[in-house]
């Protein structure tokens, strides 16, 4: 097999450091700008159906000819150019629940967070040099909304890697009126959206930048982790000492071999709480491997790696805002290619608990890869022991087939557990869904050869992929959320296709309520 230049083996080895600067870090907070004959946006919020509010800010704005037919506007966004620029009012207001028992309902942070990144495009088709946000009679997860919706949307792809993160975005003046504003949501905000915004960007890398060795490097080195983190990795000798066949078998045929990484983050003070572990399955690209995907298919197929990506922006943010509890997060890092060395359907391999699989497609790897990473975050002793084992994974298109690319597929042998992953997704609007975990169908993996094979059936793809899984976790109280970590358009606070950082703000508020 024909080796790569030495051009794109050295693409991405800068020493750089990945520094992703904050939008709303700059705002002005209760101060109006002082800038002259500057193109000016006015923005108004209000958390109340303030009839006497919307007037006036009309009368301020308006001019004359527009003032009748804009105060009988009742729309939730009113926009119009006014005497002194472009002006959004919003008006937030209760809908009717979907059903469901509210676990799909848009929260308010939801529509606030959405509502006001959606904006942010609209600013800089406006070319913006200032802009002025009122906050009226919210409540602090609005405010927190608008925040992370500012910030997530101020993310550009291709001005990040120029070097110019926050171009054309304006300078803001953020006020509140009817009700306190917490400067401490300035910080928050900032560090979720930023962990949301890495987890999108570690997704949008080429695959010739992203593979394992380099990701390691970005997870370790690059993204200045403070002490609290102990970071170690297991590279692919290591792998093979710890008796990972599963892992090493999919990596094998790449020009960078598989590893594991560990993010240790033990809080500055102790903690009475349990270790939670997160897994991420990180497939730098994949091919299918001998059963390769068509070109169609093969695509979008550098976004394999969107759970590792959403579990190391989950750990950026636990480290910055000194989460006070003790997490555990691994990569599994490999790239699934076509090579003579690559491992073949029909192989048949030991795990690193001992159980033997059959590879019956060698397209169904990252359940490979998690298998052997779920086995060590699982087999953690004495304080180390987890409470929690939760994993994040591109894993199969049939989920995406029952549940779309928004909600994502939910499987846990703990009730608990399930609940409160689930109604953090909706307080977040990082939705999942839970999907059963109907034993029955493993029979479809059954081998003659080994203990079981690592595919089954056409049908219930993403259910035979969870049951799979559930062989390594060993008991624990375990989580799969099976993502798309994709968004194929622009929407909300999301402005252009690309990575989506699923769950990264699902899993955050399932940290932050368990304290």
């Amino acid at each position: 097999m024909a080796k790569r230049t030495a051009a794109s083996k050295s693409a991405g080895k800068s020493s750089a450091k990945l520094q992703f600067h904050s939008w709303i870090e700059t705002f002005n907070l209760g101060k109006e700008l002082k800038g002259k004959n500057e193109l000016t946006g006015f923005v108004y919020l209000l958390g109340v159906d303030d009839a006497n509010k919307f007037t006036s800010v009309i009368e301020e704005h308006a001019l004359e000819w527009q003032e009748d037919s804009l105060k009988t506007n009742d729309k939730d966004l009113v926009y119009f150019i006014g005497q002194q620029g472009p002006v959004w009012i919003l008006r937030s207001r209760k809908k009717n629940s979907s059903g469901h028992a509210g676990l799909i309902d848009e929260a308010s942070y939801t529509w606030a967070r959405d509502q006001f990144g959606s904006l942010v495009g609209h600013f800089k088709a406006h070319q913006l040099k200032s802009l002025q946000i009122e906050l009226h009679g919210t409540e602090e997860n609005q405010d927190l909304g608008v925040l992370v919706g500012l910030d997530i949307a101020s993310y550009n792809f291709r001005q990040f890697v120029d070097g110019k993160q926050l171009l054309d975005l304006p300078q803001v003046s953020l006020k509140k009126s009817l009700g306190g504003f917490e400067k401490s949501l300035v910080k928050e905000a900032m560090i979720r959206a930023r962990a949301v915004n890495v987890a999108r960007h570690l997704v949008n890398l080429p695959p010739n930048e992203l593979h394992p060795k380099s990701f390691a490097e970005i997870a370790t080195k690059k993204l200045s982790l403070p002490k609290t983190i102990k970071a170690s990795v297991w590279d692919t000798k290591k792998l093979v000492q710890e008796n990972m066949g599963l892992h090493v078998a999919v990596g094998q045929g790449a020009e960078n071999g598989p590893c594991m990484v560990h993010l240790k983050y033990r809080p500055a003070k102790k903690s009475k709480l349990k270790p939670v572990a997160f897994v991420g399955k990180g497939i730098t690209f994949d091919t299918g491997g001998l059963d390769i995907k068509p070109s169609s298919a093969m695509r979008l197929m550098k976004k394999d790696m969107g759970g590792a990506a959403s579990v190391m922006g989950l750990a950026l943010w636990a480290a910055e805002s000194n989460y006070p509890g003790p997490l555990d997060f691994y990569l599994a890092l490999a790239e699934n290619s076509v090579d003579g060395k690559s491992f073949r359907p029909s192989d048949v391999i030991t795990a690193r608990n001992g159980l033997r699989v059959e590879i019956d497609n060698t397209d169904a790897e990252g359940r490979l890869v998690l298998a052997d990473v779920l086995d060590v975050a699982c087999t953690q002793k004495g304080a180390d022991e987890p409470e929690y084992v939760i994993d994040v994974a591109t894993l199969t298109g049939a989920i995406k087939v029952g549940l779309g690319a928004e909600i994502a597929g939910l499987f846990a042998n703990d009730d608990e557990l399930a609940g409160a992953l689930t109604q953090a997704g909706q307080r977040a609007g990082d939705l999942n869904w839970r999907m059963p975990l109907f034993d029955k169908y493993f029979g479809e993996m059954s081998s003659p050869f080994a203990d079981f094979k690592n595919s089954g059936g056409g049908f219930g793809g993403a259910i035979t992929a969870a049951l799979f899984l559930q062989k390594f976790v060993r008991g624990k109280k375990w989580a799969h959320l099976d993502v798309y970590a994709w968004t194929d358009k622009a929407q909300g606070a999301l402005l252009a296709s690309g990575g989506n950082g699923q769950p990264v703000q699902c899993l955050i508020e399932f940290l932050t309520k368990r304290i």
